[in-house]
């Protein structure tokens, strides 16, 4: 993907600017909810199109913006995975055929069981979000956490099922919401009857969004981290930096292990960390009598990794010997180095 997939910006906009709009509606101007009503019975009978547009994209419900706001930010890593305009070209999918799904249920229900729904569906940005379980549950591995009574395991897709199952039960009638994003969802992602080919972002427009959004809704790489391979799933993503934690915080170590050793002074001891190491280079020979001054030549040490290891603060003799113990292996050289 692009450097303008890596930032998602697609997702960030859909973050920043529907919550901040909800806000907006719900603290400072309550009266001008009634515009972004999600009113089917209006746009069957007086034919008001634009109640369509408006109420599918701002949530009136604040539990709903919190809850879609999460899961949109999990989901941030199809658009990093697939590119920003594949990514957008799904949204724009599920969000025209759910509402078509909407209208088809609503008239199936009162058909098929006599029952009349609200006339009001809860409104905001729904249906892409619970079209995008169905990529998540196919495409994304299934990582498994802990146990919990017995068969029962909390996996890394656990919280993200719990958050969709929290917006499902939001409401009397966000079911109809959810069955047709899940609907629109399969039939985008398994591309039946080809729409994904009808219902996709021009190339014109994306490359115009990404002139307009990329300035607003991208941000800089960081600078004190390495970068984290795109596509990764979120626990790959999580462990990776933990392990860059981990080496910041053997970075923090190095200036009071060199304080102790100044203290204790002398060379460390290797004799007592590595003799199982160089016992291991005269286990095929014959003699096991011979000195560690008759065993084989010196191995090599890179110049590079001595260089690392005395930046890090240690002296030259005892990253040759660490290094050479190691059998040029950094990692275990600078865990020696540390641990003793």
């Amino acid at each position: 993907p692009s450097a303008l997939s890596d930032k998602a910006p697609v997702s960030k906009g859909l973050l920043l600017v529907p919550s901040a709009l909800s806000l907006l509606l719900a603290l400072l101007l309550p009266h001008c909810q009634r515009f972004f009503v999600y009113d089917l019975q209006a746009v069957k009978d007086d034919f008001q199109i634009w109640r369509l547009i408006c109420g599918r994209i701002i949530c009136l419900d604040l539990k709903d913006t919190f809850c879609s706001s999460l899961l949109i930010y999990n989901f941030r890593i199809f658009e990093r995975r697939y590119g920003s305009r594949k990514f957008a070209s799904f949204l724009l999918g599920s969000w025209v055929l759910s509402a078509v799904g909407d209208f088809i249920l609503v008239e199936a229900v009162r058909y098929s069981f006599g029952i009349t729904a609200a006339r009001n569906l809860p409104s905001g940005f729904l249906a892409p979000v619970f079209a995008l379980f169905v990529p998540f549950y196919c495409s994304i591995p299934r990582v498994q956490v802990a146990h919990i009574l017995g068969p029962l395991s909390i996996t890394n897709k656990t919280l993200i099922y719990i958050l969709g199952l929290q917006l499902f039960t939001s409401g009397s009638y966000i079911w109809i919401v959810a069955i047709s994003g899940l609907i629109s969802g399969l039939c985008y992602n398994s591309k039946m009857l080809q729409v994904h080919e009808v219902l996709c972002v021009p190339s014109w427009m994306a490359k115009f969004c990404s002139w307009t959004l990329e300035p607003i809704f991208s941000s800089s790489e960081p600078t004190s981290e390495a970068r984290i391979g795109m596509g990764a799933t979120v626990d790959i993503q999580r462990q990776q930096r933990m392990e860059l934690l981990d080496r910041q915080l053997m970075l923090s170590q190095f200036a009071q292990v060199r304080r102790q050793r100044q203290q204790q002074g002398g060379m460390i001891n290797w004799n007592r960390l590595f003799p199982p190491l160089r016992q291991r280079r005269n286990v095929n020979y014959q003699d096991g009598r011979q000195s560690e001054q008759q065993a084989s030549p010196p191995l090599e040490v890179s110049e590079e990794q001595v260089a690392r290891l005395m930046e890090m603060g240690f002296s030259r003799g005892d990253a040759l010997e660490a290094l050479r113990a190691s059998n040029n292996d950094l990692n275990v050289a600078t865990n020696f180095l540390l641990q003793h």
